[in-house]
């Protein structure tokens, strides 16, 4: 065998066992009892550790060394294990198993916080996960920025300043429309009981009507809805809430984004480190994309409002017109999760520029509520009531995913590029998508952009698929013309 031979072989071990990883935080999310949570930290720690070696070894410096690619997707796993690499020898064994100990331990406490609505319960954990990820911070950033250094785990290639300029262009003109649409009458709101199990099975419809393969898959429920694993074992949550359905339908199509992207892979990459999807970003932009410019466009809410009136009966909206308009319905809300996609941005920059602050030691846990209750009704105009609607809601800090917010809006910036591509290569889409039928666009999301994983970088893979560098214009333009229609502006 050749030195890259050998390290592709030890490298497929290695993300085999990354994926038995993921499975333990899947049935942590689902399955698993409440009493097991300290245990399940020790496992957490126990694989980190092994796979800490393993993506340490020096044997793996050697082979890459000495190894030759032979062609494009050869560089491109040597990338992906140089960088791995590199990172992980900069980060102390210790340190990393310590932050999947506390990290496992924090997301129990701060559950029983956020159900207590108690801040301070979870402040001194909090802090604890906060000096982790500082630490880390620093080792990987050898002197330079911390934030960029984390933010890269999630982006690669991306840089905080890029993405502040990015933000910044696009605060104003949503905190515009916004106050602009909450000017105008509501569109009539659900308010009849929805049965769970009907809800259940429609969501289950609708991951089939978007692509996703249930022979390697499955649906279970969470409180906070997610997809995980790759390659032939790809599992997403919903959840469901009784005067909501949307609530579930939604979560449902944005989570089987994320996991078509994953199940679409080119099998050949299965268990390399091209086998994932590329980054946060781009794998944002397939959820975002699937739940938003396909599953909440005019043409799918009308074939929507035909299932739901087979499945629910009359349920008080009289007209595909006034069905699409409550499917979009823009209000006061405080959780970012179930927010329009209006709002969202402005949920998840908040995010970005408190966790920028705490990470770089311009703001402490000890105040972060205050700041985050500040910040919320400067962009919205309104007081937080309680913790789990503010500073408490999410579990991103809490396991430690820091850098990880911004994705979601850098996501949503892609999904508007790929949403114009799309329409401009297939400009008859709404007919397909009134009779319940996305196969033309998941398929040209799969052929453009999916099938390569983590062949290329994450930027580069979105030029690839659109043709040209893409903006935050085409995403503002877009929710401009669909929310000036629905409210009449």
């Amino acid at each position: 065998m050749t030195a890259f031979d050998e390290l592709v072989a030890f490298d497929r071990d290695t993300q085999a066992l990354a994926q038995i990883a993921g499975r333990l935080g899947w049935d942590q999310e689902t399955m698993m009892p409440r009493g097991a949570a300290d245990q399940r930290g020790d496992e957490f720690a126990a694989i980190e550790a092994v796979l800490h070696a393993r993506r340490t070894d020096p044997r793996v410096g050697e082979w890459l060394a000495k190894a030759e690619p032979g062609d494009e997707v050869g560089a491109a796993i040597l990338r992906h294990i140089r960088r791995s690499y590199d990172r992980t020898n900069k980060v102390p064994a210790k340190l990393a198993a310590e932050l999947a100990r506390i990290t496992s331990k924090s997301q129990g406490v701060w559950a029983e916080a956020r159900a207590n609505n108690d801040f301070a319960a979870f402040a001194p954990t909090f802090k604890e996960v906060l000096r982790l990820r500082r630490e880390e911070g620093a080792a990987l950033a050898e002197g330079g920025d911390i934030y960029d250094a984390l933010l890269n785990d999630y982006e690669p290639g991306a840089k905080s300043a890029d993405l502040v300029a990015m933000f910044d262009a696009m605060r104003p003109r949503l905190v515009a429309l916004r106050q602009a649409v909450l000017d105008r009458p509501e569109p009539k709101a659900l308010d009849r009981h929805f049965d769970e199990a009907v809800q259940l099975k429609l969501s289950t419809t609708l991951a089939t009507t978007f692509g996703y393969d249930l022979s390697r898959g499955r649906i279970d429920k969470a409180v906070h809805p997610f997809s995980s694993g790759s390659g032939n074992d790809v599992r997403i949550t919903t959840r469901t809430a009784a005067y909501d359905p949307f609530n579930c339908f939604y979560s449902t199509i944005h989570e089987v984004g994320h996991a078509c992207y994953e199940q679409n892979i080119d099998q050949a990459y299965l268990l390399t480190p091209l086998g994932n999807g590329v980054s946060m970003g781009v794998h944002e932009s397939q959820s975002r994309i699937y739940e938003n410019q396909l599953g909440r466009s005019r043409a799918f809410a009308g074939w929507l409002y035909g299932q739901m009136r087979d499945a629910f009966g009359d349920f008080g909206i009289s007209s595909e017109d006034e069905f699409y308009a409550t499917v979009n319905r823009v209000s006061r809300g405080y959780i970012r999760t179930e927010a329009d996609e209006l709002q969202y941005n402005l949920h998840v920059l908040l995010r970005f520029d408190l966790e920028r602050a705490l990470i770089r030691g311009e703001l402490e846990i000890d105040d972060l509520e205050a700041a985050w209750n500040d910040r919320f009704a400067a962009d919205f105009g309104y007081a937080v009531d309680k913790p789990s609607n503010g500073v408490l809601q999410d579990v991103h800090w809490p396991v430690g995913l820091f850098g990880y917010f911004p994705t979601y809006s850098l996501g949503n910036v892609y999904a508007g590029n790929l949403h114009a591509a799309l329409r401009e290569a297939i400009p008859d889409l709404d007919a397909d998508l009134a009779q319940g039928r996305t196969a033309r666009a998941t398929g040209w999301l799969r052929d453009n952009l999916q099938q390569h994983g983590g062949l290329y970088e994450p930027r580069e893979t979105i030029v690839r698929a659109i043709g040209k560098e893409p903006t935050e214009a085409p995403l503002l333009d877009y929710l401009d013309a669909k929310f000036s229609d629905i409210y009449g502006l």
